[in-house]
């Protein structure tokens, strides 16, 4: 697990009504809760120095305490300095210029935006959160400030209705920022005030059109109001834009099960894109008991809820149940792609590989407008040792998809004039790729430049610690500045046993 300031995910999401009578209200997407400092903690003032990585887990959990209780003007300052004085690390920066957009310190994430070095990785990044995020006109650090404090009031210390009587005064403010109106627009929607929120949200929208944020909240507002059927066309206005990252790709698809979940009339139907909608929000327990709840007479919705059902087993583990779900998905429709996709992955998972190819080539037959089925047959391919014909699809999904990171790596791996700048473009996608960060510190390390091999992995540390490669380069990188690398490579092995490379250095 992450144990990094990237896991203190601070993404909100407007409060949303108490579901049906098994499941508690809707909460903001927050899988990886912030950590709140105890009431009686002594918050050290964060001095302007050099942190090290405990320093700056504890610190980020300070700065964003501080913004839950409304002191934000500390709070801005904490993660000022933050920013300023944290060690090197351009998928940190990252992470943070996203998460400060998110609550509405704009200049805090251009600056985080700034301290990034390798702006061939974070372009795609930074453009996605200016589209989603920002305003039309810069804010004053005091303005910042002071919508933060009413942000932070309406989500987190249920003070909608007086943090936004407040802002609604400031009419000087509101004439001037469509950020501000979105501000109000919020707070009207979390006081059940549907007409002045839509009222707010429309004034944002007509100064700033092309923000994402602001079409998310008309779609939510929309979705609560009597014609939920109407947010439906806001996330299609929205789903036309050209996203490129996967985490902000991630939010659409999320606002979309959440507008489907509220437009659907019939319980089963609503349960399903509940479902979908924990799925999105990676929340597998609760996306279980949605699903579960869904099941109905009507076959023609089980032959979804099941496939979905199958997928959030499978990724959870439980591949028995997985296996069970996608077979009664199948039996309802063969062509159901989602089943196949995982009948193809435990199939996979065992080294059938014949059976798989099988599976991914009628999924692919079956599915429009992804890359995934395309991409799973390449890799079973491979297996197969059919390597050219894989890299024939990687290249041909490269060219048709722009959501191919696994494309991009794989193509990377096979043809030296595009490694780096192929792993770079993956990365651009999904920082989250733990294997493309570990091939650059491979590539660091060949050319005998420790110290880039040293970021590529303590980036990869952060996202993962328990990935088998991580301990395989580490020793490595050990091994070729003239160390002991053997604690890491048993360490890689004992994580993965049948990882041929760490045998080959300990002679296995």
């Amino acid at each position: 697990m992450n144990k990094f300031l990237i896991t203190l995910s601070i993404i909100y999401i407007t409060s949303l009504p108490v579901l049906c009578s098994d499941f508690e209200t809707l909460a903001p997407a927050n899988p990886l809760a912030p950590q709140v400092i105890p009431d009686n903690t002594i918050a050290i003032p964060i001095k302007k120095v050099t942190l090290t990585h405990n320093d700056i887990h504890n610190q980020y959990a300070i700065a964003f305490n501080r913004f839950m209780q409304s002191n934000t003007k500390a709070s801005y300052n904490d993660f000022k300095i933050l920013i300023q004085t944290m060690d090197y690390n351009d998928f940190a920066y990252m992470k943070l210029a996203e998460y400060m957009a998110d609550i509405g310190f704009f200049d805090l994430s251009e600056l985080a935006g700034k301290q990034i070095q390798d702006k061939t990785i974070s372009a795609y990044l930074l453009d996605d959160i200016k589209l989603y995020y920002f305003p039309s006109k810069k804010l004053k650090t005091d303005d910042e400030i002071y919508l933060g404090e009413v942000f932070a009031n309406i989500i987190y210390n249920d003070q909608s209705r007086e943090a936004t009587a407040e802002l609604v005064k400031n009419t000087e403010l509101l004439a001037n920022s469509d950020y501000a109106n979105f501000v109000v627009a919020l707070g009207y929607l979390k006081s059940n005030e549907i007409i002045e929120a839509e009222k707010y949200i429309n004034v944002a929208l007509k100064t700033n059109p092309k923000n994402l944020n602001y079409k998310k909240l008309k779609a939510e507002i929309l979705s609560q109001g009597k014609n939920p059927k109407n947010a439906s066309k806001i996330v299609s206005e929205i789903k036309q834009e050209k996203l490129y990252t996967t985490d902000i790709t991630n939010k659409v698809n999320s606002l979309e099960q959440y507008v489907l979940y509220k437009s659907k009339k019939v319980y089963a139907e609503k349960m399903y894109h509940l479902g979908y909608y924990y799925y999105y929000e990676n929340e597998p327990a609760k996306a279980v008991r949605a699903l579960q709840s869904a099941v109905s007479s009507k076959k023609k919705l089980n032959k979804d809820i099941y496939a979905l059902l199958s997928r959030v087993y499978f990724d959870s583990q439980d591949y028995e149940k997985a296996q069970d779900s996608a077979q009664k998905a199948v039996k309802l429709d063969g062509n159901n792609s989602t089943a196949l996709l995982v009948l193809g992955d435990l199939s996979y998972r065992t080294g059938d590989y014949k059976t798989a190819l099988k599976y991914y080539k009628n999924a692919e037959t079956n599915t429009k407008n992804s890359s995934l089925p395309s991409i799973k047959v390449a890799q079973t391919y491979e297996k197969l040792e059919k390597s050219k014909k894989a890299f024939e699809i990687y290249e041909k999904v490269i060219r048709s998809y722009n959501d191919c990171y696994i494309a991009y790596y794989k193509v990377a791996l096979k043809d030296k004039s595009k490694e780096v700048a192929y792993l770079k473009k993956s990365l651009s996608i999904n920082i989250n790729f733990t294997d493309a960060w570990l091939e650059l510190c491979r590539i660091a390390i060949e050319q005998k430049n420790f110290d880039e091999a040293k970021k590529y992995l303590k980036i990869s540390k952060y996202i993962d610690e328990n990935n088998y490669k991580y301990y395989y380069y580490q020793g490595l990188l050990a091994k070729r500045q003239g160390f002991d690398g053997k604690s890491y490579f048993e360490k890689s092995l004992m994580l993965e046993p049948d990882y041929k490379p760490a045998k080959e250095e300990l002679n296995i």
